[in-house]
Parts: C-alpha cells; structure tokens; sequence
C-alpha cells in the first residue's frame, strides 16, 4: 500500500518528579559556664590630716584681726574684751591649723566573673562519626 500519509505511532513519555525534604545531619549543643575568681583593686587615694596648734599671744590690738593663710596653714585669731579703765582688745592667742595631704594605698578585695560556652557536636541518625559520644569544640 502506498499511502502518503504519515504515521505517528505514540511512545512511553517520561517525566521527572524533584521533592526536597529536610535530613538530620547532626546537633549542636551550646553550654555556658560561669567561673569567678577573686582579685585585689588596688587605687591612690588622698587622705587630708590636721593639725591643731594653740599659739599664746597675749598682745593688745586695736581691731580684730582677720583670718589669714600662711603657705598651708589658717591662722584664726581669738580676741577678748579686758576691762581695765577701757576697753581694749587683747589678742589671746592663734589658732594655728595646718593642712597636710598623704597618699596611701587602699586595697579592696573584689570578685570578677567570666562566661565561657562548651559546643558539642550530637551525631544525628544520617551522621556517622568515630564513635558514639559527642566530642566537645573548642
């Protein structure tokens, strides 16, 4: 037969089906770990002394006498009234305070802490390893 017809015969058609799924490969387990120790603070600190002299002076003034600054020390004059046939100021005595600054070292017992973190690495069910116990990182 001679037929100019084509013929198409049908074959098997393949096709392609992709999915995705999750796989355990393996955990991580993060711990932390606290650790204190205890250190001495050391710091200067200024320390201010005084010194109290009483100096006789037994003098007569006609006015008071101010407060006045000799280098590091305040003088506080101290004046009394003395009857005699008038009145005049007597200068008694001085106060005499003087300053001194001195350094000293304090120390002072204080606690510091610190956090670290221990990873270790958990086989899954698809992971095989060396052995069977986790392995800690550092």
């Amino acid at each position: 037969m001679s037929d100019d017809r084509e013929t198409v015969v049908p074959l098997h058609e393949e096709t392609i089906s992709v999915e995705k799924r999750r796989v355990e490969r393996g955990r991580v387990r993060l711990t932390t770990k606290v650790t204190e120790h205890d250190e001495i603070v050391r710091h200067a600190l200024e320390q201010e002394d005084v010194e109290v002299t009483r100096v006789p002076i037994g003098r007569e003034v006609d006015a008071r006498p101010d407060i006045r600054q000799e280098g590091d020390t305040t003088i506080i004059p101290l004046v009394e009234e003395v009857l005699v046939v008038e009145r005049r100021l007597v200068l008694r005595e001085e106060i005499h305070v003087r300053r001194q600054t001195r350094t000293v070292q304090a120390e002072q017992p204080v606690t510091l802490r610190s956090e670290d973190v221990i990873v270790e690495r958990i086989e899954g069910p698809g992971e095989r390893g060396a052995g069977a116990h986790p392995q800690p990182e550092e």
